[in-house]
């Protein structure tokens, strides 16, 4: 079994380890490129919490600081969205990590539960695009919430010649999708390179129902969407998968 990782190369480099432990092959073609931004502007005064929807806030956020007093933020909570996200700002030096274990709903609810409106403003640490609203689901409950941007994640212009033909060869069996974003990028992408038709052999593993909404703009072998929206639920997807496919070998 072969598989497509689109997320960006660090996380596609750390998630490939996982399945090649499950015996699968895997290809990396990340299709966003995370760039911090410069002169990014963050301000902890009076903040209560930190929020993370992505490893990518982790790891830009303790980039920002590097060689800088600023590292106090360490010491403050940080809710994270899922544990991948939570291990990162872990490693990033965070001494009181919650996960939230699901997505941004699941991290505002958890958030909410947690904490005290009058506590002191939240800090969102984020790129240049998010999904879901966060800062919303927040407000109804009395929280006040600044978004920081301090990466950005960047647009792959096209797609490999490698990967256009292990596809047209039929040489992948599943493609990972992380993120609408992510997913939607595909579909142009495909579309462009004139493989669209060919993904019609590959089956879509995806980490959500939003997810799948934009990859299934295209034909594919068949969509599934994980039943719990984190790391674990799409490993299950692709141990579901796996047992799907011998049975019908």
């Amino acid at each position: 079994m072969r598989a497509l990782i689109t997320r960006p190369r660090e996380d596609a480099e750390a998630f490939a380890k996982l399945l090649r432990r499950r015996g699968i092959e895997c290809v990396i073609e990340p299709l966003l490129t995370i760039e911090p931004v410069k002169d990014a502007q963050i301000d902890f005064t009076g903040v209560q919490a930190v929020l993370l929807t992505s490893a990518n806030g982790a790891r830009a956020l303790a980039a920002e600081d590097a060689g800088k007093s600023s590292g106090g933020w360490r010491d403050l909570p940080v809710f994270a969205v899922g544990e991948a996200t939570a291990n990162a700002a872990r490693e990033a030096g965070c001494r009181r990590v919650v996960s939230a274990t699901g997505d941004v709903d699941a991290l505002a609810k958890l958030v909410a539960e947690r904490l005290d409106p009058k506590g002191g403003a939240l800090l969102h640490v984020a790129g240049t695009h998010v999904a879901g609203d966060l800062a919303g689901l927040l407000a109804t409950a009395g929280f006040t919430v600044r978004r920081a941007v301090i990466y950005e994640a960047r647009k792959a212009d096209c797609i490999s010649e490698e990967l256009i033909t292990m596809i047209e060869a039929g040489g992948i069996d599943v493609a990972l999708f992380f993120s609408p974003r992510t997913a939607k990028s595909f579909v142009t992408l495909a579309l462009e390179a004139g493989v669209s038709s060919a993904c019609e052999g590959v089956t879509a593993l995806c980490l959500s129902a939003a997810v799948a909404r934009e990859a299934e703009t295209i034909a594919w072998n068949e969509v599934r969407v994980a039943s719990h929206p984190d790391l674990d639920g799409v490993l299950a997807l692709i141990d579901e998968f796996r047992g799907d496919a011998g049975a019908g070998a």
